[in-house]
């Protein structure tokens, strides 16, 4: 396996930090945007993209705020990677944007870019905001 690196993005979004907050961490709102099912179980959360099963665990939530997602084997043992979404307002123009934090491999960068940008244009649509 070789390592992975870490990618961040931001992304502008116009609309209010608690509705996007509601599409990142329950099911419901993950399963139309992110994946094509999600289910939880507590904190251990199952997200469904055609025939393929991936188990995530919230390491850490702060509402209207952040939410980190840490990617499990199929043993449940934590893989070392995650997925995090942090929502920023800016104090000034109180423009709300979401950071993605996501890790892939070295030569994958690219690509990884351009599906979070597919994924959060389908956020956008979903929740009214594109």
């Amino acid at each position: 396996m070789t390592d992975k690196i870490k990618v961040e993005m931001e992304f502008a979004i116009h609309a209010s930090p608690s509705m996007i907050f509601q599409y990142l961490t329950t099911p419901s709102g993950l399963s139309g945007w992110f994946a094509d099912d999600v289910n939880s179980r507590g904190k251990i959360y199952t997200f469904i993209w055609d025939e393929t099963e991936e188990r995530a665990k919230i390491a850490s939530k702060k509402d209207g705020e952040r939410v980190k997602y840490k990617w499990l084997d199929e043993d449940d043992k934590e893989t070392g990677t995650y997925t995090e979404f942090k929502i920023v307002v800016d104090e000034l123009t109180k423009d709300v944007s979401l950071i993605v934090t996501d890790f892939c491999d070295e030569d994958e960068e690219e690509e990884t870019r351009m599906l979070w940008e597919n994924q959060i244009n389908d956020l956008k649509h979903t929740i009214g905001a594109s």
